[in-house]
């Protein structure tokens, strides 16, 4: 006997063959779509389930179990002028129509959601209700997903969600983890490096200072201090950080404060190798990232500094965590580049050293 469904427009999921789920946003955001896949496979265990994503977030999705294929859209295809692009697109459209999805999931408002629905043809389609939008956008999908207004604000894990029990697929309590698989490449790699420091893994803590947004850091000092008070605690400790200039930077300020040595790992990961890195950590420390995204998805303990963005939406997912922020600021979270866009937020830069240190050992207490 089939289980009631009040939603009178719900798709019947032993029909589905094949489904394409769009993301096209930045790391952290792809890696919060990752409980997606996860349900629609418990839900739908006979489909083949791709991604479509931009080609530098694949790695947040590619080795999911859930996944069949991970589509890339590479940013770079605009610098091979009108005909390289269009060539490149082309291929890209021609390797998704022989996919043949008859379900198509639009996690975004980016108006190529609505076009590959169109072009694609899928049997049921769903995308953003979104504000307006014309006539072409909202007849692009069979559903459309409401989003929830006023506060408190939806986390963005529970968001994506809704775009599933908007097509009558409700996700159980125990399917909505983040999921991230680094490889076995990618873990060898990663205690050898650790095995260079005299780590075995599941003795250390992982420090990642920066964002690819600055205005979302602890002030330089007040990381040192904290990396300091750990060091004296008897931890050991592991700085990571992108290759990008700005944070190696960054790192490299840290390090200068600090009064001994400490194990550094900045610019020498990709992706996979960083979330090898976390999932070896007994507590991962840093600020609204994709690398603290990627500690919940492996599963690591995290501390979390949250300033101008909103930790109600992008804080840490399904794992022990304490996000520590500002009581004396009311303006938070304002969503700007730093108080009056110079960079610097003062809600975090008044967050004590003794704060993250407490929330750290309470974890580790555990």
């Amino acid at each position: 006997m089939e289980n009631f469904n009040p939603l009178n427009d719900a798709i019947p999921t032993g029909e589905i063959r094949r489904v394409l789920v769009i993301k096209l946003r930045h790391h952290g955001d792809v890696l919060l779509s990752s409980p997606v896949f996860s349900v629609l496979k418990a839900k739908a265990p006979q489909a083949e389930i791709d991604a479509l994503v931009y080609a530098d977030t694949a790695d947040m999705l590619t080795f999911h179990p859930a996944i069949a294929q991970v589509h890339g859209i590479d940013r770079k295809w605009r610098q091979l002028g009108p005909v390289g692009l269009f060539r490149e697109e082309f291929a890209l459209l021609r390797r998704l129509r022989e996919r043949r999805y008859d379900l198509v999931i639009h996690l975004t408002e980016h108006w190529r959601g609505a076009w590959l629905c169109r072009l694609l043809g899928p049997r049921w389609s769903l995308g953003p209700a979104m504000g307006g939008r014309n006539r072409f956008w909202k007849h692009s999908f069979t559903h459309r997903q409401a989003y929830t207004k006023g506060l408190p604000l939806r986390h963005m894990a529970e968001t994506n969600l809704d775009a599933l029990r908007r097509l009558g697929i409700q996700p159980a309590p125990d399917e909505r983890a983040l999921m991230l698989e680094p490889g076995d490449a990618a873990r060898a790699r990663v205690a050898g490096l650790l095995a260079d420091f005299g780590l075995a893994g599941g003795d250390f803590i992982h420090v990642h200072p920066a964002s690819r947004w600055f205005f979302k850091c602890w002030p330089v000092d007040r990381m040192a201090g904290l990396i300091a008070r750990l060091q004296a605690a008897g931890h050991a400790v592991v700085l990571s950080a992108a290759p990008s200039a700005d944070e190696k930077a960054m790192l490299q300020a840290i390090e200068a404060r600090l009064p001994a040595p400490v194990f550094s790992l900045s610019g020498q990961l990709s992706l996979k190798e960083l979330a090898a890195l976390t999932a070896s950590a007994r507590v991962f420390v840093g600020v609204d990232s994709a690398p603290m995204h990627i500690a919940a998805a492996v599963g690591t303990p995290v501390v979390a500094l949250f300033g101008p963005s909103g930790d109600r939406q992008w804080g840490p997912w399904g794992v022990p965590s304490r996000v520590v922020v500002s009581g004396r600021h009311p303006c938070r979270p304002c969503g700007t580049d730093g108080c009056g866009g110079g960079k610097v937020s003062d809600c975090l830069s008044v967050i004590e050293v003794e704060e993250v240190f407490a929330a750290v050992n309470e974890l580790l207490d555990r």
